[in-house]
């Protein structure tokens, strides 16, 4: 059948009937879809409209229907090379038109690095999943299985059913000692800090988050969604994805999910907005605005370590990356030194903060304010004027639109 819909015929009866494919079956779902680069020329036809407007419209021998298809799309593909080329272009080592690929609203590289503690960490976890045995002898956590999965009796279920009522947490697949080394020094009263919630409860929980919260944006919100994405039209090149007019609906559906998951009805600049622009940051420009404010905050440490670990996509030197992120980390404790911009450096910081500023306009007092050499702040914006990107009068920056 594929992934929309297909006509097929009745064995016995040889009728022609509708057969729904994983899409239109995975309405108001996820569906998930491997080796998405080797789909057949049909579904990729067809998929475009699934994709864009949540149906599937079949117009085959003589049966005309219109399926929904509303559903979320995770897929997974492979480079066209064999091995991603970092000197290409994503688009190019991804073998997809460009009208498919905009239609996600996000898109993540994962390299395969030769890296002997990450692939030490990955063959752990893999082996930790080998190491557990269910009641039914079935290779496996317990965690990894849903309770219909089960075959025990009724009294069993029963029992199982009054212990779960009273907790929304299970034991964990990991071992507290294997995080003893993140979590040295730390204060842990919660003694479900080592356990991961139920799939019962998720599942409850994300039905609830779907269906009862309607959030709506704020007037702040729509002012800082339009902000953001003025900043990345100007910020976008040849070697990010085109930043259209789907991107803006990408931060507005990532927002909204946010505050769904936070269980509000508001959708409000911070966190909601800020949150979507991190993971939409992230996409485009492979960066992480997450930083350490804590240094003996493990959870913190962690995000940190993670940021180091990420590829460089850019055709730089990963060992010199790695180098110039770990010497920032090193050097969070030392005091601020002023440091010298270029006068392009300094256009580009003059026109990000007027992109971001959530007002008509801009006092000239209030930009780059930790800027000591006000001269070079003046003569870019002079030379922002110049190239008709702003509009200076009387000490206020305007941005200039299209």
């Amino acid at each position: 059948v594929g992934l929309t819909a297909a006509v097929t015929a009745d064995p016995e009866t040889k009728e022609r009937r509708l057969e729904a494919g994983a899409m239109v079956l995975a309405d108001r779902g996820l569906v998930c879809v491997d080796e998405f680069d080797k789909m057949g020329e049909n579904d990729r036809v067809a998929i475009h409209e699934a994709m864009e407007q949540q149906t599937v419209t079949i117009a085959k021998a003589g049966i005309h229907a219109s399926l929904n298809a509303r559903c979320s799309v995770l897929a997974a593909a492979n480079p066209v090379y064999g091995q991603y080329d970092r000197k290409r272009r994503i688009q190019e080592n991804i073998g997809l038109p460009d009208s498919l690929l905009s239609r996600f609203d996000l898109l993540f590289v994962v390299l395969d690095q030769m890296d002997p503690e990450n692939d030490r960490r990955i063959a752990a976890h893999v082996i930790r999943g080998h190491r557990y045995q269910n009641a039914q002898g079935v290779v496996g956590h317990e965690s990894d299985y849903d309770e219909d999965d089960d075959d025990s009796s009724d009294e069993e279920e029963e029992s199982d059913d009054a212990v779960k009522a009273h907790t929304i947490w299970t034991r964990s697949r990991y071992d507290s000692n294997n995080l003893s080394a993140v979590r040295a020094g730390a204060e842990d009263d919660d003694p479900h800090s080592d356990d991961v919630l139920q799939h019962e409860f998720l599942r409850k929980y994300l039905h609830f988050a779907k269906t009862r919260m309607k959030p709506v944006l704020t007037e702040e919100a729509r002012e800082c969604i339009a902000g953001r994405y003025a900043e990345m039209r100007s910020r976008q090149d040849e070697r990010t994805l085109p930043v259209t007019a789907r991107s803006l609906e990408t931060i507005i559906r990532l927002a909204s999910a946010h505050a769904k998951a936070r269980l509000s009805n508001v959708v409000e600049a911070d966190p909601d907005v800020a949150a979507a622009m991190d993971i939409l940051s992230f996409a485009l420009y492979h960066e992480n605005n997450k930083v350490v404010e804590n240094p003996n905050d493990p959870a913190s440490a962690l995000g940190q370590k993670r940021q180091l670990e990420e590829p460089d996509l850019n055709g730089a030197s990963d060992l010199e990356e790695h180098d110039a992120k770990r010497q920032c980390v090193e050097d969070a404790d030392a005091p601020s030194v002023p440091e010298e911009y270029t006068l392009a450096e300094m256009k580009k910081a003059v026109y990000t903060e007027v992109c971001k500023s959530l007002e008509d306009s801009v006092t000239i007092d209030h930009i780059c304010v930790h800027i000591e050499d006000r001269a070079l702040v003046s003569q870019a914006i002079q030379s922002l004027e110049n190239e008709m990107r702003i509009m200076f009068s009387e000490g206020e920056v305007y941005l200039v639109d299209g």
